[in-house]
């Protein structure tokens, strides 16, 4: 935070300044009662199952200098209590006075699927000539993004926020936060349709993104994305298609791989460059190329930019290769949809192996009341593909074996009871030269199966 005191923040979120210092200077925004930076304000969030105004002292004793509360009338003491109707409301208000203080131009990245990988790939093309801030792990939502508003600082060059949404305006609210310049759209899946009812709708909101632009800002959306085309004229502001088609004006041509990497030649106009990906997956070839086009925009050398892309290596949990004892494991735990895992299997089927083709596939949350007819629709996918055997764990994957045998796929399907099933079938069955693919929802918890498969050592 930018010299921001206990008396701006009160004056920001309209509270109520309790007790203590006002002209205290506070530097970081806390969520966790159990870590301080030092003159940190504590923001106690009323969850579901846990209301965090219990933990204000403990947060107080180990070295907040403030806290902001929605319960308590009075208080006494040192350390400044601020009063506001709604702490998630303040919390955003504080965002926004962060953020006000800051200068610098700002790209949002949204999306269903490749959100982060895209920020990723984004910064890493910027920073080949420009200081990058960019969104820090997962800060991405109502609580989270706000968090990131508070750290950044004048001293970058340009910011590259990863914004999302679980529920209806959401989306619209955090971007009216983080005042954007620049917007890229990814794509449109299913991933909380349960919470907006279909993807049209879904596409609907992720437009919303445009609330940050305040008046002026350019999109960046898919063309290859269908959804995102129909509605790429709903908020009447200007839009750059990427993608593979003539209509998209950055282009991704001439798709190869290449001593088992992905290269394209990224054209504009009558510029053509090649690129070399040291990540899996056809869906990060596009990943790239709204990367690269961000990066022409804002005066970046497309050349340096896609040597800078050519060492990103992507994120623990997301298509993340392991070389166990002779065969390979591919992690992509971090979480699933119906896209993802689609476009997970093609990097199965595609990478180049001695031996068999597994698949190790879990539920997928947050489908709604469709969701075994997505898992269905995975399987169907999945029956038309090279893959040698495929293990179930889940209720709702278990529709993805169903939609395989139904399609007579040559795959063996083998549904487990629990990833610990799985993981010691794989521990006694692997083999050298094979390669395992791994992925469902984070709550399913089958980067375990990866732990497992890393001590074994088979």
């Amino acid at each position: 935070m930018l010299n921001i005191t206990v008396n701006d923040i009160v004056k920001a979120v309209n509270g109520t300044l309790l007790c203590g210092d006002g002209t205290q200077i506070i530097e970081h925004i806390s969520i966790d009662s159990r870590s301080s930076q030092g003159n940190d304000i504590f923001v106690p969030i009323i969850g579901e199952k846990v209301d965090a105004h219990r933990f204000i002292s403990q947060a107080l004793e180990i070295g907040c200098a403030a806290t902001l509360t929605s319960e308590h009338e009075q208080m006494t003491g040192q350390k400044a209590w601020i009063r506001v109707e709604d702490t998630i409301d303040a919390l955003h208000e504080i965002g926004r006075l962060c953020r006000s203080r800051i200068q610098i131009p700002a790209v949002g990245v949204t999306g269903s699927v490749g959100k982060t990988t895209t920020r990723e790939m984004i910064a890493t093309a910027l920073s080949a000539q420009k200081k990058v801030f960019k969104t820090s792990k997962n800060y991405n939502s109502s609580v989270g993004l706000p968090i990131t508003l508070s750290e950044m600082t004048n001293e970058d060059d340009i910011a590259v926020l990863e914004l999302g949404m679980n529920v209806p305006g959401e989306l619209g609210t955090i971007s009216d936060l983080a005042s954007l310049d620049m917007a890229v759209l990814t794509n449109i899946g299913v991933a909380h349709i349960e919470y907006f009812g279909s993807q049209d709708e879904i596409c609907k909101e992720k437009y919303t993104i445009t609330k940050g632009f305040h008046g002026k800002g350019l999109l960046f959306i898919n063309g290859d994305d269908p959804l995102l085309v129909k509605y790429k004229d709903l908020t009447g502001y200007p839009y750059i298609l990427y993608g593979t088609g003539k209509d998209c004006e950055y282009r991704a041509e001439n798709i190869r791989t290449v001593a088992g990497k992905y290269q394209f030649d990224f054209v504009h106009k009558d510029q053509t460059v090649c690129v070399t990906l040291s990540v899996l997956g056809h869906h990060n070839v596009l990943n790239a190329t709204a990367a690269l086009a961000v990066a022409d925009q804002v005066g970046v050398d497309v050349k340096v930019a896609a040597k800078a892309l050519e060492s990103f290596t992507g994120f623990q949990n997301r298509l993340q290769r392991y070389e166990i004892h002779g065969y390979t494991v591919i992690d992509d735990t971090y979480n699933a949809s119906p896209a993802s895992m689609k476009a997970g299997l093609e990097v199965l089927a595609n990478y180049s192996a001695s031996g068999r083709k597994i698949a190790v596939l879990g539920d997928m949350f947050e489908l709604g009341e469709n969701a075994p007819q997505y898992h269905y629709e995975v399987g169907a996918f999945a029956a038309k593909l090279p893959l040698d055997q495929m293990l179930l764990v889940g209720t709702n994957a278990a529709f993805i074996g169903k939609a395989m045998k139904e399609a007579n796929a040559a795959c063996e399907v083998l549904v487990m009871e629990q990833k610990e099933d799985a993981a010691a079938y794989l521990g006694d069955h692997v083999q050298k030269g094979d390669v395992v693919y791994i992925k469902a929802s984070n709550g399913m918890k089958l980067k375990e199966i990866t732990t497992y498969l890393q001590s074994k050592g088979k």
